[in-house]
Order: structure tokens, then sequence, then C-alpha cells
């Protein structure tokens, strides 16, 4: 199995990257994120690669580092998520903003990725949140502790910023970065002024 590819890019298209290995043309698919980051052609390039071997094909999907990768992986876990459909989601959104809205249970987030309707969206956020917990806790700025979102004055600051037009996911981590700042007892009014003052930065 073909764990890396670290060679000269030949191509690069909308859906992927052909990365020269000793003369040996490899097609990777690849995020837009992952495609964007690569250098130009004739440039030395590494990409991490998932093989997905089917009866029918071998395909190689690349990604510029792990953390795309390893989202990559726990996405195409759940049910009526494929291996393009991962692609799309992690073109949509980066790998830290995939762990948050996930958290803060934001579906909106997701269905801005190409072929995520609320019902998947909603699939994916509910299959993977108690999986991806301490890893989606890193993505929340400056190590803030996790925010309950049923209920509680943290849940009433996310339910204000959202109600402001903030995206769910953004508040999340606002309100996250604001009770570590604050302390657990801080009530929602003061999360909510520390929520808007995160976000004005």
């Amino acid at each position: 199995m073909i764990a890396k590819l670290a060679g000269v890019v030949d191509q690069i298209g909308p859906e992927g990257a052909v990365i020269d290995v000793g003369g040996v043309g490899y097609l990777a698919f690849c995020s837009t994120r992952t495609i964007s980051q690569l250098p130009a052609v004739g440039s030395t390039a590494s990409l991490l690669i998932e093989t997905h071997v089917r009866e029918d094909h071998i395909h190689l999907y690349g990604f510029v580092d792990a953390a795309e990768r390893n989202w990559f992986r726990r996405l195409t876990t759940v049910q009526g998520v494929g291996a393009r459909l991962a692609l799309a989601i992690l073109s949509a959104m980066a790998p830290e903003e995939l762990g948050l809205a996930i958290l803060a249970q934001d579906k909106a987030a997701l269905t801005r990725a190409d072929g995520v309707g609320a019902r998947l969206a909603a699939r994916i956020v509910n299959e993977l949140r108690d999986k991806v917990g301490s890893v989606a806790v890193a993505s929340v700025p400056a190590g803030a502790p996790p925010v309950e979102t049923s209920d509680g004055p943290a849940a009433d600051a996310v339910s204000a910023l959202v109600n402001l037009g903030y995206r769910r996911s953004e508040a999340y981590g606002a309100v996250a970065t604001a009770t570590r700042r604050l302390g657990s007892g801080a009530d929602a009014g003061a999360l909510i002024r520390a929520g808007l003052q995160e976000l004005a930065r």
C-alpha cells in the first residue's frame, strides 16, 4: 500500500496532481486546499497518501498534512460519505474548522461542501462528535476547554452569538476561548461580551 509520494510535480489539475517518482507518474486526487499548497510544476513535492483498492480500480488520495489525511479517514467512516465526498468537505473546510463545526454541531457549515445536504450533515456531526472530541478540542483556539452546547451559560452565549449572525462554529470557538479566560463560573452576559471581543480580533 502506498502511504507517501515524494517526487516532482508533473501536472496539477482541478481534482488532483500527478507526482513523478523515478519516472512513474502517480495520480493523486486531492482537496482544493492541498492543490493550492502544491509547488509549481517541475518542483519537488511530498504528499501523504491514502490508497483505496477496489475490484475495478486503485485510487490514491493525497494530502498536504497528517491533519487533513486523518479527517479524510474519519469522514469516510460515516455512512454515505465516500472518498470523493470527503475531499469535497475538506475542500470547503480546513481540518481545524471542520473539528470546530463538529464539536459545535454546526450542520450548516458542513452543507457548504458540494454534495452535503442537511440530512448528511446531521449524520456526520452525530457520528463523529464523540469520536473526535479530543482531536477537535485541539482546534479550539489557545487550548480552550470544550463548551457544553446543550444548556448553561456557555450554550446561551453560543446561541446569542449565532442570533447575532455569526456561524455556529465561530461562536463556539469564541465562547470556548472566553470560557478559558473567564473561568467556568462566568455568566452568559460576560461570555457574550468576551466572545464578541474574540470575534472582533
